[in-house]
C-alpha cells in the first residue's frame, strides 16, 4: 500500500471500524493508519478513540508508548540503525554517531527538507553481518562511516 500524502479523517474512521471487532484492536488499528498515511494524525487520534470508546488520552498514550508509532510525516528516506548487542560489538555506537553527525539529526527526527528520517531499532535479524542499517527497508549489513556516506550520496541525489 502506498503512502497517501494527506491524512482524510473518514479513511481513519474506516480503518477503525473494520478493524474494531478485534482483539486488542488498538493496535493494528494504529498500524494500519500508520500504513496508509506514513504516521498517527494527531487529528486522527479522537476519531479512533470514539470509534472504540477509549479516552484521547488512552489513544495518545499507546502512541507516544511505542517508538514504532510517528506522529508527525515521515521523512522521505527512513534510515534505520541497529541498536542490538551484535550490531554494538561490531561498531554500532561509533557508526550511529558518524549518521547522527553526518545528517544533523538524532533519533526519532526527521530532516528540516523532510528527506530524511532516523529512527533505532533493536534488531534487524542481520547480526552475522553487523552493524547493520536499513534505508527505506533495504537492508545493508557490514556498514561502516565511508559505506554509509557512500549509500548516503546515492539517496541524497533523489531530492525529487
Amino acid at each position: 500500500m502506498a503512502i497517501e500524502p494527506e491524512w482524510d479523517k473518514e479513511a481513519v474512521r474506516s480503518i477503525a471500524f473494520s478493524l474494531k471487532h478485534k482483539p486488542g484492536a488498538l493496535l493494528p488499528i494504529l498500524h494500519e493508519v500508520q500504513g496508509r498515511f506514513g504516521y498517527i494524525p494527531a487529528e486522527g487520534i479522537p476519531v479512533i478513540a470514539a470509534v472504540l470508546n477509549l479516552s484521547r488520552a488512552e489513544v495518545h498514550g499507546v502512541v507516544s508508548f511505542y517508538h514504532d508509532f510517528r506522529s508527525e510525516p515521515p521523512g522521505k528516506h527512513v534510515i534505520r540503525v541497529c541498536r542490538a548487542e551484535s550490531c554494538q560489538a561490531m561498531g554500532a555506537v561509533a557508526l550511529a554517531s558518524h549518521i547522527k553527525r553526518r545528517l544533523q539529526l538524532d533519533f526519532g527526527q526527521t530532516s528540516d527538507d523532510r528527506l530524511f528520517a532516523l529512527e533505532a531499532v533493536y534488531c534487524l535479524g542481520n547480526c552475522a553481518c553487523s552493524p547493520a542499517i536499513t534505508i527505506d527497508e533495504e537492508l545493508y549489513g557490514r556498514v561502516t562511516a565511508q559505506r554509509f556516506d557512500r549509500l548516503l550520496a546515492r539517496f541524497e541525489g533523489r531530492r525529487s
